[in-house]
């Protein structure tokens, strides 16, 4: 079965390409308001972040069909000392645009592949009570849906796109897909990777999202795209997808990893935008990235010549 993937490279805050209550499941990574080694200076503020979500949250009811389900991968941050509640802030912005709140799933992380923030070792240095900050090896998948679904929607699927749909219940208990806790290796924007100075979740992610939510030849929506890993994934699952991209200069990152041009006996069909709504992002980011990480290395040459005297 051929299935159709539309690229948009424009901003998500308006998605007239998607017609209402087209869309089966968004799953989505929002930008880490102003993440120093990801998304640095973004954001003028914590209002101008929450005010793209809110835009957003409002154009997302509207395509999003009656009774399915939307995911942000995301979690709180830390910037410059303050702890913004990311998650809490969200979910409420989400439960304002008249989304239900359905469940939060805690994404764990391995302890050797985690970009480590130095924060508990403060405690190391000043032992004493007061000093602790923890290391986060953890992010949020806070899950929401549009009203209720309508099972009965199930019952009038033709049988091959129900059987085809089907969840293997092997996978689901030997995986732990039932837990609020899934453990999945994330992927580190190295040198040399596809999604370097990305900051791009792994595909074990969407692929469990897309198979608990959607049927066969649905449509999957990622409107902060990035890499292209939720179109990667939906391509493979046989679902539709769109994804919006604001950063025109991510565009060759995606076609590669979408595989647009390459010769395919599936009969998907790819196609890309570009609206007047684009920017450039990656690389002033990447030298923001650059300059914050050459700022904190002479802090710690200082800290450490002066422990030294």
């Amino acid at each position: 079965m051929g299935t159709w993937h539309k690229v948009i490279f424009g901003d998500c805050r308006d998605m007239h390409e998607i017609a209402n209550n087209s869309v089966h499941l968004m799953v989505t990574s929002p930008p880490y308001y102003n993440a120093p080694f990801d998304y640095p200076d973004l954001f003028k503020n914590y209002a101008d972040f929450l005010g793209l979500i809110k835009a957003f949250a409002k154009e997302l009811h509207r395509v999003l069909a009656p009774g399915r389900i939307v995911a942000f991968v995301t979690d709180d941050m830390l910037v410059n000392g303050e702890k913004y509640p990311i998650v809490a802030d969200i979910t409420r912005i989400m439960l304002d645009a008249g989304f239900r709140y359905r469940d939060k799933i805690v994404w764990k992380k391995p302890e050797g592949y985690t970009r480590i923030s130095r924060r508990s070792g403060v405690l190391l240095q000043h032992p004493y009570p007061m000093y602790f900050y923890p290391d986060n090896l953890q992010e949020s998948i806070i899950i929401f849906q549009k009203g209720k679904f309508d099972y009965s929607y199930v019952k009038e699927l033709p049988p091959e796109i129900r059987d085809a749909s089907k969840i293997s219940v092997t996978e689901f208990n030997k995986e732990k897909w039932n837990l609020t806790v899934w453990e999945i290796t994330n992927v580190l924007p190295l040198p040399g990777r596809l999604e370097e100075g990305i900051a791009a979740f792994p595909e074990e992610i969407p692929q469990r999202l897309i198979r608990l939510f959607t049927f066969f030849g649905e449509t999957v929506l990622d409107p902060f795209l990035g890499s292209g890993t939720t179109m990667k994934v939906a391509k493979e699952l046989k679902r539709n997808s769109v994804g919006y991209e604001i950063d025109i200069e991510l565009k060759p990152v995606i076609m590669k990893k979408i595989g647009y041009g390459q010769s395919t006996l599936s009969g998907d069909k790819i196609e890309i935008r570009e609206r007047r709504d684009v920017k450039h992002l990656r690389q002033s980011l990447q030298r923001r990235v650059s300059q914050k990480e050459t700022i904190l290395r002479n802090r710690v040459s200082k800290n450490r010549n002066g422990q030294n005297i």
